[in-house]
């Protein structure tokens, strides 16, 4: 596939990514254009979307912490194991 080709697939798809304006109308303030459909209920809602964010921001701070550093000193870790024999494939 050409660049062009991928670049105009997408393009096409960027307007099914955004609420139509019936949904953007319907949402609340700072939520418009998100999703379709109607938007959170009440607080709960709320704090449930803000805990999800919290646990995904960490997962992702952490597993590029680990990836960079690993500290892993252990000749017998399974890391090492791989970077020093390969795969064995």
């Amino acid at each position: 596939m050409s660049y062009f080709s991928v670049t105009f697939i997408f393009l096409l798809a960027a307007k099914a990514l955004l609420a139509c304006e019936i949904c953007a109308a319907n949402q609340p303030k700072g939520l418009e254009n998100i999703t379709h459909g109607p938007g959170p209920a009440g607080d709960f809602d709320y704090i449930i979307s803000i805990i999800a964010i919290i646990i995904v921001l960490l997962s992702l701070f952490y597993s590029i912490k680990f990836l960079v550093k690993p500290k892993e000193d252990n000749p017998d870790h399974v890391k090492n194991i791989v970077l020093n024999q390969g795969l064995g494939l």
